[in-house]
């Protein structure tokens, strides 16, 4: 037992040990023998069985088996002796089971065994084995993952299911892996409507009542909790795939101003009136949805514009990983490099939903046809006397001595404009019951219970959502009692101070960013970086807001300068839908390695980066790498390629620093501080400067 000293065997039980460890290895040896020379005698495997015997997490010895079996089938004649074989496995299983009721290979290998179609299936025996199992642990979840695996195999109703987790939770609160099962027999049971499961808000309302009965009776088991936290999640995720927010966004009108090597993007609305800079006509077209989908692609959104055919537009997820589903899409549109004597301002028109191409990851499809447009226009005027030569100018950034932005010179946000019969409108249900929900917890009595926190903390975050109509001041009252709930939960539960910290962040978040007035507190001209003949920038100032994550990054896809200084960061995941971010500030947060940066790599126009004072290389064995694409991968594009093989030329570590290498190799920045940085030493610098070419300024000085 855990906390209790360990006792010196006596001489008797020290002989028994070592006979027993001696037998182990003998049993050890001829298996490997055995397996070697493909041995599949009646007496090689009597000797495995032993072997499980003692010890059933061998995985050698099930492979053994298999192979075995496998072979032994061939030779056999007559059903008989097929079913013989297939009752020798089971019960080497059940043996097993008995040394280890919670070993994987022994349940892995009777699924195995019984999957095979070989002989017809006792289940009556099947059941007779869980039975005795879920009496001795009634919450083994290596027994009610069998349990679901039999029962499919069966084809037994899940409605009887459903009554099994009931008797088991009836019998025990407590069971954390019955309130688990029921949870995935209700969600397919109410997915597809099954016969008296078509009334999805009675079903859920009476689950609300039942789960309530277990809370109420033991605040401080977490079983149930779980279960309520299912059940919040039905009541409040969206049922609609829904198109939130975009850029442009829709009626807005962008200004190209080409110039040799470069463009620059400006909306003519006054909160977007900055210049954007990009490479040499390339216009991104961003998509953010209220859900992780897949299926954006050329046939399911149409763009038309002159610049490009649609079926040339290809749509990539903005997600680090590999994967084909994410919130937030981005295309291109290639801007010709033209010559204009006279402004010309073209038409983008962009349509979605004529086909069923776009799924969520729960498989709903996006039902709403949806046109949204904007303008752009080409301005050929030269930027040379307004711009001379800041591109590589220091970019310096603000202490707070910048302009702040009235109120009144904003608009509302950059995001879609939806007509009211697409927006996502909850039921007067969905409004009650977490109404209802928020009124039970806050009775309960014990103060100090980190479920009922926690969970009254979720409720109130899910109404603001659902009541993000009502007046700003109702909703901050709102986000300010959420701000107390989790600044609780860190002193009560310290264990876990990392999660509500991150929960946290995402309601600071929420309240700079929910309306106008919210976000002018945080946004400032800064006249550093573009000159004053031209519109200053717009920089969105999140410093000091012990932010641990960054979130609501749907509201801020105009963004182009943004400053994150001085708080809490270990991850950026997110970012990578700003688009259009040029300047980034991360200066004194907590990154502890590269790979957290890994969402840089997709941003084309990144030009200015500040990670100084962070925790990079604190670490000497940094874990995170291998989430990394590594030089072992055959996944590394030709140019990852070239850079790796320069460096290995220059003499360059590339062992300890391929993460940094394929990092900032896929970067364009003209100004990078890395300084502070356990990591930054003088051979870092020197990797810098060879893998970014485009470096004019490190660390502030000049290069």
């Amino acid at each position: 037992m855990h906390g209790q000293p360990r006792k010196p065997l006596r001489v008797k039980d020290a002989a028994a040990a070592a006979a027993k460890a001696s037998n182990l290895r003998d049993l050890q040896s001829q298996l490997l023998h055995n397996h070697q020379h493909r041995l599949y005698t009646k007496e090689a495997i009597a000797a495995s069985s032993k072997l499980l015997e003692i010890n059933p997490e061998i995985f050698t010895v099930w492979n053994y088996r298999k192979l075995a079996l496998q072979q032994n089938l061939k030779e056999a004649t007559d059903s008989e002796r097929i079913k013989s074989l297939v009752d020798d496995e089971l019960r080497a299983v059940e043996i097993a089971l008995r040394a280890n009721p919670k070993s994987y290979g022994a349940w892995y290998h009777r699924k195995w065994v019984l999957s095979q179609g070989l002989a017809e299936v006792d289940f009556d025996r099947e059941f007779r084995l869980l039975d005795q199992l879920l009496k001795v642990d009634s919450r083994n979840f290596h027994g009610w993952n069998y349990r679901r695996f039999v029962a499919k195999l069966k084809g037994l109703p899940e409605v009887e299911e459903l009554k099994f987790t009931m008797d088991m939770i009836n019998t025990n609160f407590s069971n954390y892996s019955a309130w688990h099962s029921r949870s995935g027999v209700l969600s397919r049971l109410l997915s597809k409507k099954a016969e008296g499961f078509a009334e999805r808000e009675k079903i859920l309302t009476e689950e609300y009542e039942l789960v309530s009965q277990a809370l109420f009776t033991d605040p401080s088991d977490q079983s149930g909790w779980f279960y309520h936290l299912w059940l919040l999640d039905q009541t409040i995720t969206p049922n609609e795939v829904l198109l939130i927010s975009s850029w442009p966004s829709h009626d807005s009108d962008c200004v190209l101003s080409i110039n040799g090597n470069a463009a620059y993007c400006k909306s003519s609305e006054p909160i977007r009136s900055s210049y954007y800079f990009m490479s040499t006509g390339k216009l991104p077209v961003v998509l953010f949805f209220n859900q992780t989908v897949k299926g954006v692609n050329s046939s399911s959104v149409t763009v038309n514009s002159m610049f490009a055919k649609n079926e040339d537009l290809v749509w990539r997820p903005l997600l680090p990983t590999k994967s084909k589903e994410a919130a937030c899409w981005v295309t291109y549109l290639q801007i010709p490099d033209l010559q204009l004597s006279d402004t010309k301002v073209y038409r983008v028109e962009v349509k979605l939903g004529h086909s069923k191409d776009i799924l969520s990851s729960s498989g709903s499809e996006f039902n709403h046809p949806l046109h949204f447009r904007f303008t752009l226009t080409l301005n050929s005027d030269s930027l040379r006397d307004t711009r001379g030569e800041s591109v590589d100018e220091l970019f310096v950034w603000d202490d707070g001595g910048s302009s702040t932005l009235e109120s009144n010179d904003l608009v509302s946000f950059d995001q879609l404009k939806l007509s009211e019969d697409h927006a996502s409108a909850f039921s007067k249900w969905q409004l009650e019951t977490i109404s209802n929900e928020i009124n039970l917890f806050k009775e309960l009595s014990e103060e100090n219970c980190i479920f009922v926190k926690l969970t009254l903390a979720r409720l109130l975050i899910a109404q603001d959502a659902m009541l993000s109509h009502t007046i700003p001041p109702v909703r901050l009252i709102r986000l300010r009692d959420v701000l107390e709930l989790y600044d609780d939960l860190v002193q009560l539960d310290p264990r876990h101070a990392g999660y509500y910290e991150d929960e946290r962040s995402l309601v600071i978040m929420n309240q700079v960013t929910f309306d106008d007035k919210s976000l002018s507190s945080h946004l400032s001209h800064s006249n550093n970086y573009i000159s004053s003949k031209l519109h200053p920038h717009v920089c969105l100032q999140l410093k000091s807001l012990s932010l641990t994550r960054i979130g609501y990054v749907e509201r801020l896809l105009w963004v182009h300068t943004l400053d994150l200084s001085h708080n809490k960061l270990r991850s950026i995941a997110g970012i990578e839908a700003l688009q259009l971010l040029s300047n980034l500030n991360l200066q004194n947060n907590q990154i502890s390695s590269i790979t957290a940066l890994e969402p840089l790599k997709l941003l084309s126009y990144l030009r200015v980066l500040d990670i100084s004072f962070n925790k990079i290389g604190a670490h000497s064995v940094d874990t995170t790498r291998y989430l990394f694409s590594s030089p072992l991968t055959h996944s590394i594009n030709v140019k990852d390629k070239k850079c790796f093989e320069e460096c290995l030329q220059a003499n360059i570590n590339v062992a300890d620093n391929w993460e940094a290498i394929f990092l900032f190799s896929e970067l364009h920045l003209k100004q990078l501080d890395v300084k502070g940085n356990a990591v930054a030493d003088e051979k870092f610098r020197d990797l810098l400067k060879k893998v970014l070419p485009t470096l004019t300024w490190l660390d502030g000085e000049r290069l």
